[in-house]
């Protein structure tokens, strides 16, 4: 390129490089919901087999700027926005997807495609989920490191520590979700199949604030929290380039849960979008799918929470007594299933946890409140 100006959406600049999938059976439902799994698919939604045969890219977003396509399998999403940034004595990688053979295989070949150099490779994790950080140890450099917002990585150090699935899911039991769910779930949820399997000494705390250089660009930290409590963006001042992450998605809604310790994810979600919302932004660059119109998108998803909030307090105000369980079950969820009773596991796991972050902003609001009968948590109207 002659001048660093961003690309359109993501305009092909380097040749394409091709990769044969084997056709594969989705081991999870495909969605169009506008959020039960993180981040789940809009349109072409349902229990459905999802086949995959795919050309994934390697193209320049910009000047020596990469997206790498990382192919999920079985996941909605369908890919990982993975970006390279070559430097003159090292190169940064930003998110790496899940710790399985076809993720990592097509990472491997948009690296060899770019002529990437494992020694001389730090990697950035935007958020801990395991579709971002689950192979981050094995593309850095063994004396480079991993960067992650100091958050996350106290969390990811918390969760490998609990090994006890009572303790794991104890607000989910509270909130009325069956046990044998939650052990079908422990079994087969990526977050904890496919994730690092130990606390890397690479790891490198990251705070709101912090300044990484690579290639020649200054990436300065938002600390977001909300879609985890350690979520970040990276922010390319003289550029005007904003490495969303999973904050901001453009054609698929961010799924907002409930944390641990985190007593208000959603509120502290909306409020880190209304801060981000006026940075001048000439190129978003998101972990997932396609680019878009950032502050247009942001509005949309403000008004998004706005409308799922209402639907929320209108079901606690017309059915007194329920438990968070209950009411994910009559929220408006887009997905194609019969009733609530045949959601997939995983996707009434994700639906519950998007539920409740809506219970816990209401209630930080003094709008509803929760008895407890026994184990179990219960809500009502204010």
């Amino acid at each position: 390129m002659n001048s660093r100006e961003p690309a359109a959406c993501f305009r092909r600049k380097r040749s394409f490089l091709r990769i044969f999938v084997a056709d594969y059976r989705s081991t999870q439902a495909r969605s169009n919901t506008e959020r039960f799994c993180p981040e789940a698919e809009p349109e072409s939604p349902g229990i459905a087999v999802d086949k995959l045969k795919g050309n994934m890219m390697v193209e320049e977003v910009y000047d020596n700027i990469f997206r790498i396509g990382v192919v999920l399998p079985g996941n909605p999403l369908k890919e990982l926005n993975s970006y390279f940034i070559r430097g003159e004595q090292s190169d940064l990688l930003i998110d790496t997807g899940f710790r399985r053979d076809a993720c990592r295989e097509a990472l491997e070949a948009g690296l060899r495609e770019l002529g990437s150099d494992p020694a001389r490779r730090d990697v950035l994790v935007t958020h801990l989920h395991s579709d971002h950080s689950g192979m981050a140890d094995l593309f850095a450099g063994p004396e480079r490191r991993i960067y992650l917002s100091g958050v996350d990585i106290d969390l990811l150090k918390l969760f490998h520590e609990q090994t006890d699935l009572l303790v794991r899911h104890r607000r989910f039991l509270e909130e009325g979700f069956p046990l044998e769910q939650l052990e079908e779930i422990d079994r087969t949820n990526p977050a904890m199949t496919e994730r690092m399997p130990e606390i890397d000494r690479r790891l490198t705390a990251l705070q709101d604030g912090s300044l990484l250089r690579a290639g020649g660009y200054t990436l300065e930290t938002l600390l977001v929290p909300g879609h985890t409590p350690g979520n970040t963006m990276f922010y390319l001042r003289g550029e005007q380039i904003m490495f969303t992450g999973d904050h901001i998605l453009f054609d698929i809604t961010p799924n907002i849960t409930h944390w641990p310790g985190f007593h208000d994810s959603l509120g502290s979600y909306l409020d880190q979008l209304r801060r981000v919302r006026d940075y001048p932004v000439k190129l978003a660059l998101p972990g997932h799918r396609k680019a878009g119109e950032y502050r247009e998108r942001i509005d949309s998803l403000l008004e998004h929470h706005r409308r799922r909030l209402a639907n929320a307090l209108s079901i606690v105000r017309e059915n007194p007594g329920l438990t968070a369980y209950e009411i994910a079950g009559l929220m408006r969820w887009k997905i194609r299933a019969a009733d609530w009773a045949s959601f997939p596991v995983i996707q009434k796991w994700f639906a519950v946890g998007e539920c409740l972050s809506h219970l816990d902003y209401l209630g930080a609001r003094g709008q509803v409140r929760f008895e407890t009968a026994g184990n179990t948590r219960r809500y009502f109207a204010v």
